[in-house]
């Protein structure tokens, strides 16, 4: 028996694509699906595994319980079932969001406490075998037993698992589990030991963009990470605690001990590296056949994106799995809520047997504000494969570095040391930018720097970054910290940073540790960067920085001196192939000696007589199409291509695109990742000039700045807000920049689109990623323009949201409006538009209407279009 077993829908595509057409209409009234506030939670408790009769030093053994809830909307009745994991020294607690919005989806929902926390009994093993995952299976078991969780067998429930951190990695042991059907670990490990003694001197090869692989030697003791573990558990004032083990708290002795002599030395422990590569997935990899989802955040000094990489990557050629980087993790944001949608999309094509889009193989969020932290903006990148688990190969490019050879010292007993982040203080570290974050980040005196010019096109980071450097020093060991930051415009020549010019991406610098040096003698050693998710814009550069000190690590005590140069004077950095992404607009203005009066009253009537040529010129090129008065939006010929930065080569992104929208049709621009949508939508939003065709707005020609795009409302790339006004405030604040009435805007009534309740007046930084897309849509609907334009809408709405959304957009075109939605979901473009345009490769293979399309090839769109572009 696998464990990835297809399961078929509980109905037929047509079937679906009728009753959503109906509900969308208004035709057919029923109950709506059971929301949050009617999920029924029971509490319960689990027989675990029994601690062992004899722990070191006498602990007692015997028998184990776990604090656990079952969450469902349907008591008595059986539905596939989902386990949440929690993170370390959490509870069940924190899974309840969660909990109740699968429920509501349609899923048996288990929670439970891990032992050793909350009100379970037992200790905390780090994710042994023995305990917390034999603890896993005996929940499994328990599902088995339920009358509201489906069954394929003899204790055989139909069930996925999901958890975060502690959570995700107990969730990837229990992977190999032949009865789970589908699991989605997020920000865990792969290796223990290479989590908590990192080592990025590499000598192997990189085949993927995260692809970490390290020298032997053990790197350096992760101290501050460690001791937060073993100080949240150790509180003298804890009842299940005896006063005997205070200092040890709810650890397991063998443990305890093992850590603690690692503490005093800084360096690993035979017997912890034993414990810990026990409690390491990378055992069972091989052994997954579920379908795997795997989540990692780009903010996470604990388990960097090279852990997920080695998940990823150890699963079977043939398991089914997807990669999705975040803008989260230990050092941001680390919780499974925000990625509910994407959860429920995975579970119900592999448990429900839904025909759900699983989501491109690889996604990646980039994000675009200059701060590190929660509350900043992102664009979405994807790929059809992950880079190293298939095709395409990963893609590589060259930065070219400045500097010579350098030297720098290690101070005794590494003091002072460099700030770059600190457990529990990510928020706080993360919010520093700028010339504060440089300066306890990249100390004088225990620093090397090699910058980059500045760069003249965005360069799009996606993974680590190599360097080979020659390192001459003076003791027989040496202890590194290598990363690559940000540097703005306002920069001096020196690459010292202005204020708010520098970024350290993702707060990540990696470790190195070298031993059996010659003093003296030049070592030659290959470097992995941190593994990052950042795009340098225009006129940035990029500097890698390399240092002998950083507070989060455990340090020599020995002082020291390093000379440092790079070699080939270049990083290699890997990048994901430009998809759907075009280069910034950018103007350089030259450097003028000064002006005198005469020739600025020269130009000045030379810009005069430049002015009446433009304004001549493009009165000729804006002539009114009259035959197109009529249709809202009309697109003839549409072609554009951009120059790939790393290949040099032309990309044919949008080639001859034609179609129209008419009055009271939800068109959707459909197609797979890359397939051209973005493109074409920022041409007729005049965002970007194509090479070839116009785009027309009621017969008038779209270009940028043209008048005619006031009637024009868009949802492009994902809403930007102020992160201290409220939702309505951030409305009222767009309008106003608009120089219109107020009164045109029509606050009232997008509002009530929006449908966020008293959620309007709260401050935008305390929305969820749904909220914030809800008030993107909104405020794309200010002043109820003729034409609606929406990138991705539904990116971060939950079901319900998703429902409500397709009857605000039918209703908006049903008052003689025009909407035009792009969509990779090629099912919920079929369940929201009247019209489709379906792209594929920059160009449009099939357009019509839903009914028709659907009648004339007798099957659902998503299967037609499939056959249209499988060759």
């Amino acid at each position: 028996m696998t464990g990835h077993r297809p399961r078929p829908g509980r109905r037929g595509a047509a079937t679906r694509i009728l009753l959503a057409l109906l509900l969308t209409c208004g035709l057919l009234s029923v109950p709506a699906a059971a929301r949050a506030e009617e999920v029924v939670e029971t509490p319960i408790r689990i027989a675990g595994t029994p601690e062992p009769a004899s722990e070191p030093a006498g602990t007692d053994g015997g028998p184990v319980e776990l604090d656990a809830s079952v969450f469902t909307t349907r008591p008595g009745e059986a539905q596939p079932a989902v386990v949440l994991s929690h993170g370390f020294n959490g509870s069940k607690g924190d899974s309840a969001e969660t909990a109740r919005r699968l429920a509501a989806a349609g899923y048996t929902v288990i929670t439970y406490t891990a032992r050793g926390f909350g009100s379970s009994g037992g200790l905390i093993h780090l994710d042994h075998p023995d305990f917390e995952v034999a603890d896993l299976t005996k929940i499994i078991d328990y599902a088995a037993t339920l009358p509201e969780v489906q069954r394929t067998g003899d204790n055989d429930p139909v069930i996925g698992l999901a958890g975060v951190s502690y959570g995700g990695a107990v969730t990837l042991f229990g992977g190999a589990d032949p009865r789970v059907d589908a699991i989605a670990p997020a920000f865990t490990w792969n290796s223990l030991p290479h989590a908590l003694f990192p080592q990025y001197a590499s000598d192997g090869t990189q085949e993927a963009p995260a692809q970490v692989e390290s020298i032997d030697t053990a790197g350096v003791f992760k101290a501050r990470w460690a001791s937060l573990f073993f100080l949240d558990t150790s509180r003298p004032d804890d009842p299940n605690v005896p006063a005997d083990r205070s200092l040890c708290g709810r650890f397991s002795l063998d443990l305890c001990r093992a850590y603690l002599e690692t503490a005093q030395t800084g360096r690993p422990n035979a017997r912890l590296v034993e414990l810990l590569g026990q409690s390491s997935p990378q055992s069972v990899l091989g052994r997954i056949s579920a379908p795997t989802m795997i989540i990692a955040g780009e903010q996470d000094t604990l388990f960097p994106l090279d852990h997920a990489d080695a998940n990823l990557r150890g699963l079977p050629a043939g398991t089914p799995a997807r990669m999705v980087w975040v803008d989260g993790g230990h050092d941001g944001t680390i919780a499974l809520d925000p990625m509910t949608a994407e959860l429920e999309s995975w579970f119900g094509r592999h448990l429900k047997g839904e025909q759900t889009d699983p989501g491109p193989a690889f996604a990646v969020d980039i994000p675009t504000g200059r701060a590190n932290g929660a509350d900043r903006p992102t664009d979405r990148l994807t790929g059809a494969a992950y880079p190293g688990r298939g095709a395409p190969a990963m893609v590589t490019g060259s930065l070219s570095l400045d500097g010579d050879a350098q030297r720098m010292i290690a101070p005794p007993g590494g003091v002072p040391a460099a700030l770059t982040s600190l457990p529990g203080l990510g928020p706080q570290i993360a919010s520093l930018t700028g010339t504060e974050a440089y300066r306890i980040g990249v100390l004088p005196g225990q620093s090397v720097t090699f910058t980059s010019e500045s760069l003249d096109e965005p360069l799009t980071v996606v993974g680590s970054a190599r360097a080979r450097i020659r390192l001459t020093p003076s003791t027989t060991s040496a202890t590194l910290f290598a990363s690559i930051w940000d540097l703005g415009p306002d920069s001096t020549s020196s690459g010292a940073p202005a204020p708010s010019s520098a970024v350290l991406p993702g707060l990540a610098v990696a470790p190195i540790r070298l031993e059996g040096l010659k003093p003296g003698v030049p070592t030659d050693v290959m470097i992995n960067l941190p593994p990052i998710a950042h795009r340098y814009p225009v006129n940035h550069r990029a500097q890698l920085v390399i240092s002998s000190t950083d507070q989060a690590y455990a340090l020599p005590d020995e002082a020291a001196d390093y000379e440092l140069e790079l070699l080939d004077r270049s990083l290699v950095l890997p990048t994901l192939t430009p998809v759907e992404v075009e280069p910034e607009q950018r103007f350089s203005v030259p450097a003028w000696l000064p002006i005198t009066v005469g020739v600025l009253a020269l130009a000045a009537l030379a810009a005069i007589g430049i002015g009446r040529l433009r304004g001549f010129l493009q009165a000729r090129a804006d002539v009114e199409r009259a035959e197109l008065r009529d249709t809202p939006l009309a697109v003839d010929g549409l072609t554009k291509s951009y120059r790939d930065r790393l290949t040099k080569e032309r990309v044919l992104a949008v080639h001859d695109v034609s179609f129209t929208a008419e009055p009271g049709q939800v068109v959707g621009l459909l197609g797979p990742n890359g397939a051209g949508k973005t493109t074409t939508i920022r041409m007729l939003m005049g965002l970007i000039r194509p090479d070839a065709g116009r785009a027309y707005v009621h017969g008038r020609t779209v270009r940028p700045g043209a008048p005619v795009l006031r009637s024009v409302g868009a949802l492009v790339e994902g809403p930007g807000f102020l992160p201290h006004l409220s939702g309505e405030e951030n409305l009222r604040a767009y309008w106003a920049a608009t120089g219109r009435p107020e009164q045109e805007a029509k606050f009232d009534e997008v509002l009530r689109i929006a449908d966020l309740g008293t959620a309007a007046q709260r401050r935008v930084r305390g929305y969820s990623h749904g909220m914030r897309q809800r008030l993107g849509i909104a405020q794309a609907m200010l002043g109820l323009p003729q034409v609606l334009i929406l990138d991705e809408p539904v990116n971060g709405l939950d079901p319900p949201q998703i429902k409500a959304m397709r009857a605000v957009l039918a209703d908006y075109a049903a008052a003689g409006r025009t909407v035009l939605l792009s969509s990779h979901l090629l099912g919920e473009v079929e369940l929201t538009c009247s019209h489709v345009v379906m792209m594929n490769r920059g160009r449009v293979v099939l357009a019509g209407s839903v009914v028709e399309l659907t009648e004339r090839h007798d099957r659902p769109l998503e299967e037609v279009f499939l056959r249209l572009i499988t060759p």
